[in-house]
Formats: C-alpha cells, structure tokens, sequence
C-alpha cells in the first residue's frame, strides 16, 4: 500500500496546526510567529523586493541605456510556402484571408511576409511589411505586394 492510495478517513486528511494551544503543544504563547515585531501582527505583508531596510537590489544596480522594448513593433510572420499551399492563383490575400485561412491569429495585427518557400502562382498580396527577398519572388509569379 502506498500512501496515495489510503482511501479510509484514518491517515487520508492531515489535522491542522492548532496554534495558541498552551506550551505542551509546541506552538503555544507566540503561535510560532517569533517575538514582537511587524510579522507577528495580523494582516502583515511585506512588499515585493523589500529587504528588510536594507538599500534593495533593485536600487543597488545601476539603470543604464535605453531599452526599445515599450516601441517595438511585433509583427505576425508569414512565409511564401504557406500562402502556396492555402491560396489558389490570383486570389487576394489580405489580413482577413490570412485569419480566415487558419494562418494569422490577429486581424487586426501587423502582418510581415516572409521568402521562405517557393512561390508559382500569381497572387495580390498585402501585409504591413514584406522582406525585400518575398517582394521580389511574389513579382517574379507575377503577383503584386502592396504595403498596408
């Protein structure tokens, strides 16, 4: 048998920490809170990264530079083989061909056309930004990349 196992009320449900029961119980008086002080009250919390006076790591490391994070734009990608494979000759593709094909999450997101893959038919494309590589083969099948 293994503890798992054990199905029967005995030995299924660990009693609680009965605290402030008396000295015999080993965790009477201070209910295991230690002496005085913020954490012995109720309600104490501390807040995130605080040690305890002392200058945080967060202060202690010096800021420097800039970070483009907050500006960047994140495109969704995709690739010549995939409009290949989903698109037939001389179709339009745009954002809301790509969502209803199963290939863009987003609508609404900017969309960036990648090279990878071949492409033979003729297709309109538009997308917030092509790589100049996907330009040239969409024109080389005699389809057109227009920029949104």
């Amino acid at each position: 048998m293994r503890l798992d196992e054990i199905l029967t009320a005995a030995g299924k449900y660990r009693s609680r920490k009965r605290l402030g029961r008396g000295k015999g119980s080993g965790h009477g008086k201070t209910s295991g809170r230690g002496t005085k002080g913020a954490g012995a009250r109720a309600g104490y919390k501390q807040r995130f990264g605080y040690e305890g006076g002392q200058n945080p790591v967060l202060a202690r490391v010096p800021k420097r530079g800039f970070s483009n994070v907050r500006f960047r734009k994140e495109y969704q990608v995709v690739n010549l083989r995939d409009l290949e494979r989903k698109f037939e000759a001389g179709s339009r593709v745009d954002p809301a061909a790509l969502a209803a094909a199963g290939l863009i999450d987003d609508a609404g997101k900017p969309i960036k056309v990648l090279a990878d893959g071949e492409l033979t038919k003729a297709l309109t494309v538009s997308a917030g930004a092509f790589s100049a590589a996907a330009a040239q083969k969409i024109a080389a099948a005699g389809g057109a990349a227009e920029r949104l």
